[in-house]
């Protein structure tokens, strides 16, 4: 499912705007500071983010440049301003479209189905993963293992692909919640340990494995004595 971040300190607007979005099918997450909009990136990855330039504490500009310093995430930047200045400088640090506000959701809505477009046709997922000796075809939801066919839950087999995607990567349980579960953490993280543990447990006998981090999260590593 669509992520998508919309940061605005207007109640009203946050309201329209997510009304508007999950009607689409969007999986919608709000923010109204640029502090909580840069804490929820770290937690939320979001596949674009709406930003409103007038912030309370962290300017809208400011929050573009700084996430653009870390995700190529598409950003489209809403405004009460209309000088053209904030609409050039918006553009220039990385925003992908300006829109003023008022304005109209179905517009709002049409420009955001436009950016995915354009973004998710210049990037193809990759549909077959070979890592430490296991086989993922993610499109016939397949996996092998060391030789073997292995039959994995659904999760588990998102929760792998997620794995494989990001080999020697150390994931948060908050990404995985988010990436596998599709929903914000909100002290679940437990779900993730359990299927992590399910998922090593099937693991047993390939070349990879999953290597906890304390209090952090987990990585895909080669396991010891393969490599």
């Amino acid at each position: 499912m669509t992520k998508i971040l919309v940061v605005d300190d207007e109640p009203n607007i946050i309201e329209l705007t997510k009304l508007y979005f999950e009607r689409e099918g969007y999986n919608v997450s709000v923010a109204s500071t640029g502090r909580e909009a840069l804490d929820k990136m770290e937690i939320f990855y979001p596949d674009l983010v709406v930003l409103d330039i007038m912030l309370p504490d962290i300017d809208g500009l400011e929050v573009c440049r700084r996430i653009r310093l870390k995700s190529k995430v598409p950003i489209l930047i809403l405004s009460a301003r209309r000088e053209d200045v904030d609409k050039i400088v918006g553009l220039e640090i990385g925003a992908d479209d300006y829109l003023s506000k008022p304005f109209n959701p179905h517009e709002l809505v049409a420009r955001v189905k436009a950016i995915l477009r354009r973004t998710q046709l210049g990037a193809a997922p990759v549909q077959v993963l070979d890592i430490f000796g296991v086989h993922l075809d993610i499109p016939q939801r397949e996996v092998n293992i060391a030789g073997r066919v292995t039959k994995l839950r659904s999760k588990e087999f998102d929760l792998l692909a997620v794995f494989a995607s990001n080999p020697g990567v150390v994931l948060t349980r908050e990404r995985l919640l988010s990436e596998v579960w599709g929903y914000d953490y909100y002290g679940e993280t437990r779900t993730v340990d359990v299927h992590v543990n399910h998922l090593r447990d099937k693991l047993q006998g390939s070349g990879a494995d999953i290597e906890t981090y304390r209090g952090t999260g987990y990585k895909l590593v080669p396991r010891v004595g393969t490599t």
